[in-house]
């Protein structure tokens, strides 16, 4: 049994965060089923601890389930690729990564979820699913890195896409990197090609947003016209150096509690690198302008450099790389609701029969088994705080 203390936020400007009190644990679900859809597979979850909602992103369509694992609606109706999610309860909003690669088009759905309560709501005809369009994304995916004067598509076999920039998966909000205070941010994370041939595929790059203003931007999405409103640039561009990941961080989030950003990832297939699941970032690493090693500097000379930030110091290391990590899957819905507890998505079924389960779990800061499921008896008794760090 670990201690889990009570997270004190420094600043009384912090837009609210969603904790489960140790009254609330016993509320939430130990498991939970997101049915069974003629859909694209899970790619992530996220959870209004204070409103008693699940979403489930299954690619194509969106569910709602409430705590007692009853469905309350669904969203459907594009041919995008829904990815990562993340629940903002400054705005009561659902946030989640959305790609139309064909047409060089990366957005955030921003949605507004209380008013999906019914099944099967159609996105096109519907007030509550808007969308952001980030030009960032769409810069590095289509640039023409070998000169030839053409964009080769969706491909990894090429030298094209700045850092292997495959669009966007993992989404999740929380405070400026190099500190765990203040205002929280949308953080975005990159896929990234799963290229073994290429050197300067082998950071996670991560773009923060305010989203604050995004009314003036958040639009109705024609797919037949992809709109092109959004932020011009991001407010900070960070990079992690990970190693080459099969389509980057599939499942972003930040852990109140512990004070860190998890990175769950498809593994790659450098076998120079350690290729774990799941990595760490503390809040309080400050991010550093520094070499980006792979990635060609101006001219050829050099590496170029940009802001780096540095993993998280526990967990298991790989002697010839000095990385760290840890091999828990999290790459298909992984979710902290406070007091070291996360949820966790498990991915099965195969076509026309897409399914999840959820089962929730608590940090143990072992390097070999860093979660394990929360029993029953666990949930009854007072919470006490993680270790492990």
């Amino acid at each position: 049994m670990y201690l889990i203390l009570p997270l004190l936020l420094a600043s009384a400007n912090v837009a609210p965060v969603q904790l489960a009190s140790p009254a609330a644990i016993a509320g939430l679900p130990r498991t939970q089923n997101g049915g069974t859809w003629d859909s694209g597979h899970v790619q992530g979850i996220a959870v209004d601890v204070q409103g008693g909602y699940i979403y489930y992103s299954f690619t194509n369509l969106l569910a709602k389930y409430d705590f007692s694992g009853k469905l309350v609606g669904t969203l459907v109706g594009w041919t995008g690729h829904l990815g990562d999610l993340d629940f903002n309860p400054a705005d009561g909003k659902l946030y989640g990564s959305l790609e139309y690669k064909k047409d060089k088009a990366f957005y955030i759905a921003v949605i507004d979820v209380r008013g999906l309560d019914r099944i099967g709501v159609e996105a096109s005809r519907t007030a509550i699913f808007r969308t952001v369009y980030l030009p960032e994304v769409a810069r590095d995916y289509s640039a023409d890195l070998d000169g030839d004067g053409k964009f080769d598509g969706d491909v990894a076999a090429t030298p094209d896409h700045r850092y292997g920039c495959s669009g966007i998966d993992g989404v999740a909000f929380g405070p400026a990197f190099g500190r765990s205070d203040g205002k929280r941010y949308l953080t975005v994370a990159y896929g990234i090609y799963g290229n073994t041939g290429r050197a300067d595929n082998d950071h996670q790059v991560l773009l923060q947003y305010d989203v604050a203003d995004w009314g003036r931007y958040a639009s109705p999405l024609t797919e037949a016209a992809p709109h092109r409103r959004g932020p011009a640039t991001a407010r900070g561009k960070y990079f992690v150096r990970t190693g080459n990941t099969q389509y980057g961080v599939q499942n972003l989030s930040y852990d109140e509690t512990l004070q860190r950003w998890f990175l769950g990832v498809y593994p790659g297939k450098k076998p120079s690198f350690p290729n774990y699941l799941l990595f760490a970032v503390d809040a309080r690493e400050k991010p550093v302008r520094a070499d980006l090693v792979g990635v060609p500097g101006p001219g050829g000379k050099g590496w170029e450099q940009g802001m780096l930030l540095g993993l998280a110091q526990d967990g298991l290391k790989d002697p010839a790389t000095g990385i760290r990590g840890w091999n828990q899957k999290a790459d298909v819905g992984s979710q902290p609701v406070g007091q070291g507890l996360f949820y966790f998505s498990v991915n099965s079924g195969g076509k026309g029969r897409q399914s999840a389960d959820l089962t929730l779990m608590r940090w143990t800061g072992n390097p070999e088994k860093p979660f394990v499921p929360m029993t029953a008896e666990e949930r009854q008794r007072p919470a006490r705080a993680p270790a492990g760090r």
